[in-house]
């Protein structure tokens, strides 16, 4: 079969759409080799550790804290350093299906810069993690994000250099952006996320004013009907998978705005965005994400599934009847235990959701796009009842077209796990491995020339295959 330019194919379907997966007939414009792509998911507030990290099953951190130190020894993880197989905990069970292509990295730590909230620090420094006090204009250790530095390198071609994500809808803030954003351009100047799923799917994928009246995929697919018979049989099962799914979303998106409609005739006692399903909308936000980086829209993406410390409740649908806060059940673990073990879970089964996606999509080099991706999950906290920066949860999906091991446990600190209470804080040993190793190795993958990127001490050489 004679190959589809690209270009032609793309004039025939008009102004709807603005890009397409790839596709086999459109080889000969295409070239086999997918373009770097990097996407970071964020979950706020930390994890309940007996329940995420290996060797961590009776670790006293879950306990209630009656003395101002911690026995070192039954806050470490039994786990020694470097590689080990990969064991899926109770809170990692979602990736079984994936266990081949991930990677759990612990022992890194993040250092907390005094003088602000702990909570500020943890979403807005995660993807920087600035030396301590290296920055004078600002009190917090806040600098250019890692998304964006990447994206000097791999998105300069796109559409969109970077796509931010978010899941906090809520109006009713009582926190600075500080608690809600995990990608900056530089300090202090946020990278402002896409938060309503029909504004974002608007700003993705442009239309004429037609699609005022009809489906963007109707008019695409009535567009494309001559030329779709130009494309092998595989092409035109993929074409039409992928326009599925964009109709899929469009239905989603309706669902959600009708329920909204429908909500906000009702007098609630809290918010109205907080009795929206939490699942639905993680994942109709993840598939906007996916299908922006399987098309080509953009390279790098961050996505935050809730920010840090508001009290505002969201509807965890499949785990509880009424919405509850995520924050203020982490400050009564006590009480709050299984319900908090539930909603890791609930986080972990939507990251999994997201990685199968990717999983299932095949791009020009027989790969499928979470073979080529890094896709990392991770928060700024290591357990959200302590506070504590050392021994951060960390996640990596994917090899990044080869370049790192999967399917393996990497443990980076022999402090892993070990912290202590100091003036009423919980403090992150000294000497332990930076986050900011992850990131500078991630980045020297992507092709960038760094000796040193924030406060890291050296790029982790174990993790590369």
């Amino acid at each position: 079969m004679k190959a589809i330019g690209r270009r032609t194919f793309l004039q025939g379907l008009g102004s709807s759409i603005l890009a397409l997966p790839w596709m086999e007939s459109l080889a000969s414009t295409v070239s086999l080799f997918p373009s770097q792509r990097a996407a970071f998911y964020y979950v706020p507030i930390g994890v309940v550790r007996r329940t995420f990290f290996p060797g961590e099953e009776k670790s006293i951190v879950q306990q209630k804290f009656n003395s101002d130190d911690f026995d070192a020894d039954s806050t470490r993880s039994n786990i020694g350093l470097g590689l080990h197989d990969l064991q899926l905990t109770r809170t990692m069970k979602p990736l079984v299906r994936l266990k081949d292509k991930i990677t759990l990295i612990t022992g890194l730590d993040r250092t907390f810069q005094p003088g602000t909230d702990v909570h500020a620090q943890c979403a807005s420094c995660f993807l920087s993690s600035a030396s301590p006090f290296s920055l004078k204009c600002t009190p917090y250790p806040q600098a250019r994000t890692l998304d964006h530095i990447i994206a000097d390198r791999i998105g300069s071609g796109t559409p969109f250099k970077t796509l931010e994500f978010s899941c906090n809808s809520h109006k009713d803030n009582k926190e600075s952006i500080q608690f809600d954003n995990i990608s900056w351009y530089g300090t202090e100047h946020v990278a402002p996320s896409m938060r309503d799923p029909l504004l974002a799917y608007r700003r993705l994928f442009k239309s004429d004013e037609r699609s005022a009246y009809k489906n963007i995929t109707d008019l695409v697919l009535e567009d494309a009907k001559s030329l779709s018979s130009e494309l092998g049989y595989s092409d035109q099962q993929k074409f039409g998978e992928y326009f599925e799914s964009i109709r899929s979303i469009e239905n989603q998106i309706s669902r959600l705005e009708a329920m909204k409609q429908e909500l906000s005739k009702v007098d609630l006692d809290i918010p109205l965005d907080g009795k929206m399903p939490r699942g639905e909308y993680i994942r109709l936000m993840g598939d906007l994400m996916v299908t922006a980086l399987q098309t080509g829209l953009t390279n790098v993406a961050t996505f935050m599934v809730g920010p840090e410390r508001w009290d505002t409740p969201y509807l965890f649908e499949s785990l509880f009847d009424k919405p509850k806060s995520h924050h203020m059940m982490s400050h009564n673990q006590g009480r709050y235990m299984n319900d908090l073990i539930k909603v890791d879970y609930f986080y972990m089964e939507q990251f999994a959701y997201l990685c199968e996606k990717m999983n299932n999509i095949e791009e020009a080099n027989g790969k499928s796009l979470l073979d080529n991706i890094i896709f990392t999950y991770g928060s700024g906290l290591g357990d959200g009842s302590t506070h504590q920066y050392s021994a951060l949860p960390i996640v990596v999906a994917g090899s990044g077209g080869g370049k790192f091991i999967t399917g393996k446990h990497l443990n980076v600190s022999a402090k892993s796990g070990l912290i202590k209470k100091v003036n009423g804080t919980y403090k992150t040993p000294e000497g332990g491995v930076p986050l900011a190793n992850l990131w500078l190795t991630q980045a020297q993958a992507m092709g960038l020339k760094l000796d040193r990127f924030a406060d890291s001490t050296g790029a982790i050489s174990s993790l590369l295959a």
